[in-house]
């Protein structure tokens, strides 16, 4: 399979010429090994994926870091916790930069080691499973904002795809891209190797088929609000080992939990986050939508859009190099003096503004969709920006004053 260029890349080589050492976090298999073959092919490579390696480096440290100095690169680091010590001893003997180009694949818990060992020292990047525009060949990179200026530079390269809902039941990991490969195939290795390699790292979970029906369950309530009693009493399990399970999917990258937006005068919102599928392939496949057309004229479809249209924000910021956690979030609740509940699906935080998005499943979005926007006038010390309805209208138009309409694959 021919390798698809990444748009993080040129974030990638700057870091390697600005740390002592760069790591590349993300869920199994979503490329980073091969990205910095890519990039540093005169480099040697090695994988503790190897058990060889492994029991050398946890085992002789010292003589493992003398047999391979840096430059090197060192991927599935989360298998050594132990040598982030000598990698801190080697990078303050030296003033070099680049000396380690490292990967793993349980995000939190290398970030963690990261930045206790190697604070100042190393630069931190998420490669999410490929894009949209990796997926098209467009070359444009800036991170999502609703606005004008965003639009006529999206203008210039944006692809439209034939059909967006293929691209969602395929989902971006690389590995299923090729069209020799069987897409059910890939995702049931790719389940047993996560809940046999991964899972057990993480946590002592013994019991793996009660973990893949947890997996299920949360891929069956992907873009709704957690309700952990709900998916405790589906799989016969409390609700505290849902909560742990979750950190879990969370801490190898399978989902995200949006945050809702905080404010005082927001006194009635709803603080629960909600739950996204990372790869909305890897759901389809756990929810037994087999087929692009039974998911897009399935009950999940809208659901399904949402994840996707959630994904492919973060992956913008994730692939500048932007840890997104920090100003992004959703509002639900009743403070428009309303008896019904308002909501805001998507916010990103910028300069002090916030840019409200609303996701529908449409081809004819209506102002009357982002009501609730106004609702950010209310927050002191803050200012509404630009909104937008990223939904599947064919082309890009403006809804009232300060609202667009935005095709899914302008994001």
């Amino acid at each position: 399979m021919e390798y698809i260029h990444r748009q993080i890349e040129d974030v990638v080589c700057k870091a390697a010429q600005s740390f002592k050492a760069v790591l590349i976090t993300g869920a199994r298999q979503t490329g980073k090994s091969t990205l910095l073959r890519e990039l540093f092919p005169e480099r040697k490579q090695l994988s503790f994926d190897d058990l060889f390696l492994e029991e050398q480096a946890k085992e002789n440290p010292e003589i493992f870091m003398m047999l391979h100095e840096p430059p090197v690169v060192l991927n599935e680091v989360q298998r050594v916790p132990d040598l982030f010590r000598y990698l801190k001893l080697h990078c303050d003997g030296s003033e070099a930069k680049g000396q380690f180009l490292l990967s793993g694949s349980q995000p939190f818990s290398l970030m963690r080691l990261a930045f206790e060992s190697l604070a100042g020292r190393v630069a931190v990047l998420e490669l999410s499973t490929l894009s949209l525009r990796e997926l098209t060949g467009d070359s444009f990179s800036a991170p999502f904002v609703p606005g004008l200026d965003y639009l006529r530079e999206r203008q210039k390269t944006v692809v439209k795809p034939k059909n967006i809902w293929e691209y969602i039941h395929r989902g971006g990991y690389p590995g299923v891209q090729d069209a020799t490969v069987d897409w059910q195939m890939y995702f049931s290795s790719y389940v047993k190797t996560y809940l046999e390699r991964d899972v057990r790292e993480l946590s002592a979970v013994q019991d793996l088929d009660a973990f893949r029906k947890f997996m299920i369950a949360c891929a069956a309530r992907t873009g709704e609000i957690l309700n952990y009693s709900n998916i405790a009493g589906e799989i016969g399990k409390d609700a505290d080992t849902v909560k742990r399970w979750l950190s879990i999917l969370e801490a190898s990258g399978i989902i995200y939990l949006l945050e809702p937006y905080t404010a005082s005068v927001l006194k009635h919102a709803i603080k629960t986050p909600k739950l996204y599928f990372r790869d909305t392939g890897l759901a389809a496949y756990l929810t037994r939508w087999l087929t692009v057309e039974t998911l897009a004229n399935g009950a999940m479809s809208g659901a399904f859009f949402e994840t996707f249209v959630i994904s492919e924000i973060l992956k913008s910021y994730a692939n500048r190099g932007l840890d997104y956690r920090y100003f992004v979030s959703y509002y639900r609740g009743r403070d428009l003096k309303s008896t019904t509940e308002s909501e805001i699906d998507f916010i990103i935080e910028e300069n002090g503004i916030l840019y409200p998005v609303e996701i529908k499943q449409s081809s004819r979005p209506k102002a009357d969709m982002t009501a609730a926007f106004q609702l950010l006038d209310t927050i002191p010390e803050k200012k509404r920006g630009m909104g937008a309805v990223v939904c599947l209208c064919p082309e890009p138009g403006v809804l009232r004053e300060n609202v667009l309409a935005l095709p899914v694959w302008y994001i």
